[in-house]
């Protein structure tokens, strides 16, 4: 699994962590795409008994089978690359594949991580974002067919309200639909938020990483204790998903735009409108959830990956 300075083994412990951190993370992952880009919830909590109240807990896990599938072959791929790539830098720059990274290093290695992982990232998320918001997508068909009767026509919401309705029966009929409809470019759309959240967003969660694991790893120990990667990976995590928010709610909302007529020309047209209909708070919306979800599954993450590579190289 190994060669001198390429190594196979962080991608299958990439693969593991990213497994594990997908089923602790994916129910506020549901609220906060939720918070993001759909409407009608005053905050976190309202959302949550909102979710629960509608679709009961079934509903946090809506449109995981895609993410558990498809986000550790995304995880396996980010932390590999990023592994890979440290030891590539350190080879070239020291000559020494296993010489420790400098924080220069570690910055061009995770932002170089952050613009390849949203080759594969940007159509993951959008089918999981779609997935998640079907229910607001069914309430806004509704909304604007009750718009479109004559003024005179006095008819009640509920009426017009189909919750059964469903604009993709499940992951691989919603890739197959916006293939048809809007072809490979539709599967990338909000890709270009995504770059401009994922580039300093994975400089802002490796970085953050090594400092905390070498803050809470004694001199005398030659590896973090499990207990420091957990903490670590966890603060990491919140740092990095808190100061992503406001390019992760530009990429939600792109993604969740799934009208024919699109609400959103691009990136910079969703920041503009996004910001006259609703001031400057908008791009924080759903931070709180953000900083609570990454920090369970950052630090399953980190966690696994570290015990899986241990696992790997004693064996």
């Amino acid at each position: 699994m190994t060669s001198k300075n390429f190594r196979l083994d962080d991608f299958v412990a990439g693969w593991i962590g990213g497994a594990s951190s997908v089923v602790v993370g994916h129910p506020l992952d549901t609220v906060k795409t939720r918070l993001q880009a759909g409407s009608g919830y005053q905050n976190t909590l309202h959302c949550i008994l909102s979710i629960y109240r509608k679709e009961t807990v079934m509903g946090f896990f809506k449109g995981m089978s895609f993410p558990l599938a498809s986000i550790t072959v995304y995880n396996s791929v980010v932390f590999g690359f990023f592994s890979n790539t440290q030891r590539l830098i350190s080879k070239y720059r020291y000559g020494d594949g296993r010489h420790p990274c400098g924080m220069l290093d570690l910055t061009v290695a995770s932002m170089l991580t952050g613009l390849i992982s949203v080759g594969l990232g940007a159509p993951v998320d959008l089918v999981k974002i779609r997935l998640q918001m079907q229910t607001q997508m069914v309430l806004a068909e509704n909304l604007q067919l009750a718009g479109n009767v004559a003024n005179g026509t006095n008819i009640p919401l509920r009426s017009v309200d189909i919750p059964d309705q469903r604009l993709y029966r499940g992951p691989i009929h919603c890739i197959s639909s916006i293939l048809q409809t809007q072809g490979i470019q539709g599967l990338y759309r909000g890709a270009g938020a995504m770059i401009l959240r994922d580039v300093p967003g994975y400089a802002l969660y490796f970085i953050p990483y090594a400092v905390f694991c070498d803050l809470l790893t004694p001199s005398s120990s030659s590896s973090p204790h499990p207990c420091s990667i957990w903490l670590a990976g966890g603060l990491a995590g919140s740092i990095s998903w808190v100061t992503a928010t406001p390019a992760d709610v530009v990429k939600s909302r792109m993604q969740a735009d799934a009208q024919l007529q699109k609400k959103y020309k691009g990136v910079l047209h969703c920041i503009v409108q996004s910001y006259r209909t609703e001031g400057a708070e908008v791009f924080f919306r759903g931070a709180s959830v953000n900083a609570i979800r990454g920090f369970p599954m950052s630090s399953t993450m980190f966690l696994m990956y570290e015990l899986s590579l241990q696992f790997f190289r004693s064996h």
